[in-house]
């Protein structure tokens, strides 16, 4: 079915979101036409401000409104630990359960050679330059996700980073809460018993 050019455009801009195809996107395109004017307003406003307002912090690369970021400045936080994650989305999900207190450092990728992606396609230059200039880092934890890209990008950074005295350490792999051991692959299975902790 053809619709109006103006409904079409907003169909094709919706469709340009990860995870929205055209059936998703034609249900938000009428329903963002049948929204009063003032949400309408406010929406587009937020989507230029969050546009242009946000910035990549020149210290770890998390998105944020202030340069340094609010984590980079927090002098509570603990100095000698650096988290690596693959984009801001993982800095929030750790920061979600108030556990962990050190600082972060956003990739912004991992490396694909499957996909062209090498280690100058991301951020890794930004951390290598943090390190040679913080002498009180002393632990680099990896917590990238458990892909074939991750567990390279997890590999390259331990060969980088150990031959300099930083301890390099990843996050725990294994059976997640609530899930049956019949349902889990080999590779999670093989990850549990390796990081196996005593009760």
């Amino acid at each position: 079915m053809l619709y109006p050019t103006p409904i079409a455009k907003l169909i094709e801009s919706f469709t340009k979101l990860p995870g929205i195809g055209i059936k998703t996107a034609t249900r938000l395109a009428f329903y963002t036409v049948g929204m009063n004017d003032e949400d309408v307003n406010d929406f587009a406003k937020n989507l230029l401000s969050a546009k242009r307002e946000l910035t990549y912090c020149s210290v770890c690369g998390n998105l944020t409104d202030d340069d340094p970021c609010s984590i980079c400045s927090d002098e509570t936080r603990d100095k000698t630990v650096v988290l690596v994650v693959e984009d801001a989305k993982d800095v929030s999900a750790m920061e979600k359960i108030q556990e962990y207190h050190g600082l972060y450092h956003v990739l912004h990728g991992l490396i694909s050679p499957m996909n062209g992606v090498g280690p100058d396609d991301i951020n890794l230059k930004g951390l290598i330059t943090r390190l040679q200039e913080d002498s009180g880092i002393s632990e680099v934890i990896i917590a990238t996700n458990a892909t074939a890209d991750g567990e390279a990008t997890s590999m390259y950074l331990s060969r980088l980073l150990k031959p300099a005295g930083i301890k390099v350490t990843r996050l725990a792999r294994g059976l997640a809460v609530g899930s049956d051991i019949e349902y889990a692959d080999e590779m999670t299975l093989l990850r549990a018993i390796e990081n196996r902790t005593e009760i």
